[in-house]
């Protein structure tokens, strides 16, 4: 099968798929209402991440069983973000126990870890280390936060899609440089199926991703970074870099909130990304400045770290040291105040 075909296919699913669910949810009133948490003032279709899932899923199938991709890889992917998916699709039509989802969170993660072999081989300052148990422990841990805070950051119009875009894009990029063409096709499916949705999510949206949306591009990129540790310890820090834009948004922001004492499960709209917004007061900007940090500032560096130029810890603490100083500028995790009448 053709890839550039399969990638205009899985994008042009999308995007269908996300304009039959925004009929759907406005037939159903199926609407995300503003509240006093909330960072949008209009009532707005939810649930249309789950075109996301779909097409890029079924693409996944399609693959694996033309011979195009190791079953083990898409059982990892197929299970655990098929799994997370579901949770998120269930929360959003009703509610599930904060206990409940982080259960089902691991559980997932271990499905994907089990399925890739356990944890790649840890490289730190040129030296590897395989941690065994624990080096699953804290990967599994690693993935069950960041399919949290990809939920927890998907508060904007476009700003998670954006994201998933330019990482999945700065991870191809990496496996092309590195001569694994054929390893890019998965990140760049992701990126099309993502695109296809960005068409009715961006500024301002139309449709809302849903915690099913986000918590399987949560996952899902996750696994993609250790799927790319496997191929190369180095790469695993070029994942994370390219995902530092969120990491340290919503890192920085829970570490604060903890420290005051607050419930973490309790919605909020404390990260920088939502102060921004209302600074700017609108959307559009601070969506667009998530894709140039991304691409001027993140890429770069993990370009460097992937192919051997800049070791990983100092890659990740050069590209992390503006994202903190941004999050302090923007008050990430302090306490709103709130004007009175």
């Amino acid at each position: 099968m053709n890839s550039w075909f399969l990638i205009f296919f899985v994008s042009a699913a999308s995007l269908g798929l996300t304009y039959a669910l925004r009929k759907y949810a406005l037939s159903r009133s199926l609407m995300d209402i503003p509240n006093a948490r909330s960072s949008h003032s209009v009532p707005t279709p939810r649930g249309g991440g789950v075109a996301i899932v779909v097409s890029f899923l079924v693409a996944l199938a399609l693959i694996a069983a033309t011979g195009g991709l190791d079953w083990s890889a898409c059982l990892a992917l197929l299970g655990a973000g098929g799994f997370v998916a579901l949770v998120g699709f269930l929360d959003d039509h009703g509610h599930i126990a904060a206990r409940w989802r982080l259960l089902a969170h691991f559980v997932a993660a271990f499905w994907a870890l089990g399925w890739l072999g356990g944890a790649p081989t840890l490289q730190l300052f040129g030296a590897q280390f395989d941690l065994g148990w624990l080096g699953i422990a804290l990967v599994a841990v690693y993935l069950v936060w960041l399919l949290n805070l990809y939920n927890f950051m998907d508060g904007i119009d476009g700003i998670a899609s954006v994201e998933a875009i330019c990482v999945c894009v700065g991870g191809a990029l990496l496996y092309a440089l590195l001569g694994k063409p054929d390893l890019a096709l998965l990140p760049l499916m992701l990126a099309a199926a993502v695109a296809g949705f960005l068409f009715w999510n961006f500024p301002p949206a139309r449709i809302f991703m849903g915690d099913a949306g986000s918590g399987f591009l949560g996952i899902v990129l996750g696994i993609m970074s250790i799927q790319a540790g496997w191929v190369n310890p180095a790469l695993f820090w070029s994942w994370v870099i390219l995902l530092g834009v969120f990491v340290v948004d919503a890192t920085f922001t829970l570490v604060r909130r903890l420290l005051r004492g607050d419930k973490v499960y309790e919605a909020h709209r404390s990260h920088a990304y939502q102060y921004a917004s209302r600074q700017f007061g609108r959307h559009l900007p601070v969506t667009l400045a998530v894709g140039a940090i991304n691409l001027a500032w993140l890429l770069p560096i993990a370009l460097l770290v992937g192919t051997g130029r800049v070791d990983g810890v100092i890659g990740v603490a050069l590209a992390y040291a503006p994202l903190v100083l941004l999050a302090i500028k923007f008050h990430a995790g302090e306490l709103e105040v709130r004007q009175t009448a």
